[in-house]
């Protein structure tokens, strides 16, 4: 009898009062129906629920809901339209690219996945309004941001002790000030003396403080600094592996390069789960008020009933419009990433560069995971430049 209730007692699992209610969607349509709901969700990940609502009165728009959210991303809009990126901004794009490839090629050899933290912070720096300094040193200072220890968003303690939570707000607080003395101070200062066609001078002007611009360049520069550098390593490694989707991406024109380009990125999301938590029951949103919803970004990218019987391989176009071939790489809804046409448009510019230079691969990428950010790592991409191609 005893034997008997302790395997009944086994056989039952105890519930782990340290897990969340989670529901977990990898399906296209019901995740992105779910993420298009307003007002029924709000942010989850990028642990934005353990940051006090109280320290901010413009909260990050990268966790921030409801109507002031809504009007924020409106008025950002403009910064990150495709005209706006066409006539503003491809020209300084391309000269960043041209540059730093051209210094590349002077060595004879480049780690792609440092050019691409260079650009991408560069090109970031300009429409954020952080283009007053050294871009390499404030391209190391939010690196360093991201020093952090492992996070899981499963867990109602977001899978760290009260130790690591301390390390975690000790680490981050000292390059987080750094980027504020040297980086946001100096800029804030020259904004509100001459202010310019840039975020910094559009948040100054609907009243932000310097803490709120603070946590929006945080935003806008680690998201135009950390998925976009991802990406750029990911598809050119794609890219040299694979010499006939090379050279069809050399011989197609810029329409042609930026769909295989969403293809890659479909493929390869740089965030791999999104988060939200459930307010309220609606249309799209069918779970329970609490439950914390964990969609997969890579299954949801592969699904058959919207890519069609083969999701896995590349193909141009898929009869898709232009929004809907990245699937949920970008997000969806009222947290759609803003800087989707600018990620694609940096990556195509520079990948177009460096292969045009001629280079062949000289190292493989190492690959880790980044819990916090929810998406891959690739450090150590090698390549070199052919002697034909290279600079003087």
């Amino acid at each position: 009898m005893r034997a008997s209730k302790r395997q009944e007692q086994d056989s039952h699992t105890v519930p782990d009062p340290g897990v969340q209610c989670v529901a977990k969607l990898t399906g296209m349509r019901e995740s992105a129906a779910l993420l298009r709901a307003k007002g029924a969700t709000t942010q989850a990940g990028f642990t934005s629920e353990r940051i006090p609502a109280r320290l901010f009165r413009h909260r990050p728009i990268l966790m921030d809901d409801g109507p002031e959210h809504l009007e924020h991303r409106k008025r950002l809009v403009r910064f990150f339209s495709p005209r706006t990126l066409e006539v503003t901004h491809r020209a300084f794009i391309e000269r960043a690219a041209a540059d730093l490839v051209a210094d590349a090629q002077r060595e004879g050899r480049c780690r792609i996945d440092d050019l691409a933290l260079i650009y991408s912070v560069r090109v970031a720096s300009e429409i954020v309004g952080l283009n007053g300094g050294d871009t390499e040193a404030l391209a190391r200072r939010l690196e360093a941001f991201f020093r952090q220890p492992p996070v899981d968003h499963t867990r109602r303690d977001h899978g760290r002790t009260q130790r690591q939570w301390a390390r975690a707000a000790k680490e981050a607080l000292v390059p987080l000030m750094s980027f504020y003395w040297r980086d946001v101070r100096p800029a804030i200062r020259a904004r509100r003396a001459q202010p310019a066609d840039d975020i910094i001078s559009h948040l100054l002007a609907h009243g932000y403080r310097p803490r709120e611009i603070l946590m929006e360049c945080l935003t806008y520069g680690t998201a135009g600094m950390v998925t976009t550098r991802e990406f750029m390593t990911m598809a050119l490694w794609r890219l040299l592996r694979d010499p006939a989707l090379c050279a069809e991406y050399l011989a197609a024109d810029v329409t042609g390069r930026t769909e295989l380009l969403s293809e890659m990125i479909r493929l390869e999301p740089p965030v791999a789960h999104l988060y939200r938590r459930v307010r309220e029951q609606a249309a799209g949103c069918p779970h329970d008020p609490g439950t914390l919803v964990d969609i997969d970004v890579r299954a949801a990218n592969l699904d058959p009933d919207v890519f069609g019987p083969e999701p896995a391989t590349i193909e141009r176009g898929r009869g898709l419009p232009a929004a809907e071939r990245t699937g949920l790489s970008f997000g969806d809804g009222a947290h759609r990433c803003p800087g989707s046409h600018l990620a694609l448009l940096e990556t195509e510019t520079l990948l177009t560069t460096l292969l045009e230079a001629g280079i062949t691969l000289a190292r493989e990428p190492d690959r880790g995971f980044d819990t916090l950010v929810q998406g891959y790592q690739l450090r150590g991409l090698e390549v070199s430049f052919t002697s034909t191609a290279a600079a003087p």
